[in-house]
């Protein structure tokens, strides 16, 4: 498990180092996550300490979340003065994000469908 967290905390160090370094407009845990991502794809698999640690960290993954709820109560009368234009941008997001989501997966489902057609004519 130790060797699986440092994996996972050296591919975020490197990408915050990259992002650092490089000016990338892009967070250095994304970067980090992209690596990891062609590690295993070059390696193939998943090895069994990195699922595992991985699933242990998804299970507590709420966790993480108590410091954002603190800071959200700390700044409540922040909150409540500018309660329109955060319920405004939640809406605009959240309608956004569906409407790019139902998009590309309906591309994805006429590409697909246009691959199976191909297979089945050869």
């Amino acid at each position: 498990m130790l060797t699986a967290l440092t994996g996972l905390l050296l591919c975020q160090l490197i990408g915050e180092t990259v992002v650092r370094l490089t000016h990338l407009p892009v967070p250095g845990p994304v970067l980090g996550l992209v690596l990891m991502l062609a590690f295993l794809a070059l390696r193939k698999g998943i090895p069994g300490s990195l699922e595992t640690t991985a699933g242990t960290l998804l299970k507590h993954l709420s966790l993480l979340f108590v410091p954002a709820g603190v800071g959200v109560l700390q700044h409540l009368a922040r909150i409540q003065a500018e309660w329109l234009a955060l319920a405004a941008a939640l809406l605009v997001s959240s309608v956004a994000t569906i409407v790019v989501t139902a998009v590309v997966m309906r591309a994805m489902m006429r590409l697909m469908k246009l691959d199976d057609d191909q297979e089945g004519a050869a």
